[in-house]
């Protein structure tokens, strides 16, 4: 039963962006394909961690994670922007320290905890998006990547700070962005669906 809950939670955390990347096609959301890039990185060195650290169910959660990221990052080369600042080079550059440290001190938390850092300081920024502009978030991505959390987490058998730490950390902060974005929305009368935008009438064509 649990194998089978680690599996559905790696699966949902896979196609979690589906929405995000939906929307990003059709110019809905436009994420910054930097900043994506930057968890993509730090979510497959946790996940290489995990794996390490004998925390396969874990490791499975954060390494479908990579993907999904990595799902936006592609999407975003053609229709995202691209904007490299210091703080999304002071992520990457976390990243690596990371795993350098872990290879160095060889320990596979350490390469868990760092991450998990670097990811909630570069969460903010998503944060402060949600809040003013609620309506460019595709909260629906979020909410899969919350039950793929709690999904892992119904999983373990084994509790400790390897296996934890990240499934806890995405749960948290997946759930801060829906509820964000969910009462902003409310507050702004911003409609809660996803949004296609209608397209163009035959009498609108003709003027153009």
């Amino acid at each position: 039963m649990k194998d089978l809950l680690a599996i559905m939670a790696a699966l949902l955390a896979a196609g979690s962006t589906i929405p995000y990347v939906i929307d990003t096609v059709r110019k809905q959301t436009k994420p910054n394909i930097v900043t994506w890039s930057t968890w993509s990185i730090l979510t497959l060195v946790a996940a290489a961690a995990a794996f390490a650290a004998g925390e396969p169910r874990t490791a499975a959660l954060i390494g479908a994670s990579t993907i999904s990221t990595a799902a936006v990052v592609v999407a975003g080369l053609w229709h995202g922007v691209a904007k490299f600042s210091w703080f999304d080079g002071l992520c990457q550059a976390g990243a690596v320290l990371g795993l350098g440290l872990w290879l160095l001190l060889d320990s596979p938390t350490v390469g868990i905890v760092i991450p998990v850092c670097i990811d909630f300081v570069a969460l903010l920024p998503t944060v402060r998006h949600a809040w003013l502009r609620p309506g460019e978030e595709t909260w629906q991505a979020f909410v899969i990547a919350v039950v793929a959390s709690l999904l892992t987490l119904l999983s373990l058998s084994r509790f400790n700070v390897n296996s934890l730490l990240y499934p806890l950390y995405l749960f948290a902060a997946n759930l801060l962005i829906v509820a964000i974005v969910i009462w902003r929305r409310l507050r702004t009368g911003v409609s809660l669906a996803r949004v296609v935008k209608p397209p163009q009438s035959a009498e609108a064509n003709a003027t153009m």
